[in-house]
């Protein structure tokens, strides 16, 4: 069958060689529908963000753009905010014909504005590997609000597997939905996806959402429920429903809808259209099956979006359309769900910074 493929599936291919690493997979490494990528041992601070460009390899470019090198041995290295960084991962893939593959930040870091992609050699797009790709995988990391400390290990980005075409239509999705209910407390808007609004009038008083600070100290990637949020974020009232966004400001809120991604399928959230207004939501892309699943204990699971503003202020409207969910089909029903007995810091979430945080 095609469709993304499952956890399963996924060892298959670590299992037949497809995919590869520098050192051995680990415990939780493998995710419903995605596997987690892992930083290599040196970072290379380059003078901007690229891409290899057909037939050209990526390390040919470091040599181009390279200002100097970092090991992130030890005691780790501190990647600063506003630079840019290219960083080996420790796994590549050797695709197998029909198989492709998309790239996105984790949730966690996401939440914390790291601006985290993947490139490849010859690559020509952000995030896309190609059927038949043979090679390495990097990561490109631009702290926008925190200088962050990283080791080799760590998990920044996700890829998930695509056998084939697997996105559904408008109209297989609204037949989805009258089954399944993908979502809850506001009417399903479907066009090109599931589209989903942000949340400016919660239910218990008036706490919409965070903003980062300007001027704050180092996170530690490692250290989970560590750190006194007020050190590192303001918090965002609102009592009519509306909030102006400040360019180049970065924003914590949370959408109005509970999402639901039943266990035969799986979802990445997709920015709506950039004429609704001067803003980006959302650097994590990826929604696993199981998500916001009743059965797997995600019963009222809302989408945190991660938004930061362009060009000019912008009014932001409590029940703004602001993003959509793009829904695919499973391969296979994963052997386990988001959820249900592994490690899944979000799940029954609602307005929430990352794991690095002590509650407010």
């Amino acid at each position: 069958m095609t469709g993304v493929l499952a956890s399963q599936q996924i060892e298959t291919l670590i299992k037949n060689g497809a995919i590869s690493a520098d050192a051995p997979f680990v415990e939780g490494q493998v995710q419903p529908a995605s596997l987690d990528l892992r930083l290599g041992t040196v970072a290379y601070r380059v003078r901007a963000s690229f891409l290899a460009g057909e037939t050209r390899s990526v390390a040919d470019r470091i040599n181009e753009f390279e200002m100097h090198r970092i090991s992130l041995g030890g005691d780790g290295a501190v990647l600063e905010k506003g630079c840019v960084y290219l960083v080996p991962l420790m796994e590549r893939v050797k695709l197998p014909a029909g198989v492709q593959a998309i790239a996105n930040a984790k949730s966690s870091t996401g939440r914390l504005d790291l601006l985290t992609r993947v490139i490849t050699d010859g690559g020509v797009e952000f995030d896309r590997i190609a059927t038949g790709y043979d090679g390495p995988l990097y990561a490109e990391i631009c702290p926008r609000s925190f200088s962050v400390l990283v080791r080799p290990g760590m998990r920044l980005n996700q890829i998930r597997f695509r056998d084939g075409r697997s996105v559904l239509t408008d109209g297989e999705l609204q037949d989805l939905h009258q089954a399944e209910t993908l979502v809850g407390g506001g009417p399903a808007v479907i066009g090109e996806g599931l589209g989903f609004s942000v949340d400016l009038r919660p239910q218990s008083g008036n706490l919409v959402g965070y903003r980062a600070r300007p001027h704050t100290g180092v996170i530690d990637l490692d250290r989970i429920g560590h750190y006194d949020p007020r050190e590192f974020w303001d918090e965002l009232h609102s009592d009519n429903g509306r909030l102006i966004l400040d360019p180049g400001a970065f924003y914590i809120l949370v959408s109005r809808e509970a999402v639901h991604i039943p266990p035969g399928y799986a979802a990445e959230m997709a920015p709506y259209l950039a004429m609704v207004g001067e803003f980006r939501v959302h650097y994590a892309g990826f929604f696993d099956p199981g998500f916001g699943h009743a059965a797997a204990g995600g019963a009222g699971a809302r989408g945190v979006l991660e938004v930061r503003c362009h060009e000019a202020p912008f009014v932001l409207e409590h029940g703004q359309i602001v993003g959509r969910l793009v829904y695919e089909r499973m391969s296979e029903v994963p052997a386990q769900l988001y959820g249900a007995g592994i490690a899944s810091n979000y799940q029954g979430q609602g307005l929430k910074l990352s794991k690095h945080f002590r509650a407010f």
